[in-house]
């Protein structure tokens, strides 16, 4: 049983993976494009880092990182690093169900491709 509670890091790792990439690219959208002079840049990431919501961001990657750690101590690289790969299929549901960005007959067929490859490698 203890096993199995050891995929709960790599699960944590997927989930605040996910919620990280989410929330940067949806606040993200909402200051618009970056500016086009140097100096504009610089204010407008600053800006950005402020933003609460880019800051938990932040803090989901830096959870990432811990529970990736805690992985680590449980697995072998080569079996825990294969279901990374599930980021993209997450993100590719989650981008089109909450930032309504299209979901294309080659980005399944491409995210397929990677679970397949994900179930083959976690065999191996």
């Amino acid at each position: 049983m203890s096993r199995y509670f050891d995929y709960l890091y790599i699960l944590a790792t997927l989930g605040f993976t996910v919620y990280g990439q989410l929330i940067l690219k949806w606040r993200i959208a909402q200051f618009g494009p970056l500016p086009a002079e140097l100096a504009e840049k610089f204010r407008f990431l600053f800006g950005l880092f402020l933003d609460p919501a880019i800051l938990s961001g932040f803090a989901a990657a830096f959870l990432a990182s811990l529970a990736w750690m805690a992985a680590m101590t449980k697995f072998d690289l080569s079996h825990a690093y294969p279901f990374m790969s599930l980021n993209f299929v997450v993100v590719l549901l989650l981008s089109g169900w909450f930032l309504s960005e299209p979901m294309t007959l080659q980005k399944v067929l491409g995210v397929g491709l990677i679970v397949l490859g994900t179930v083959i490698a976690a065999r191996g």
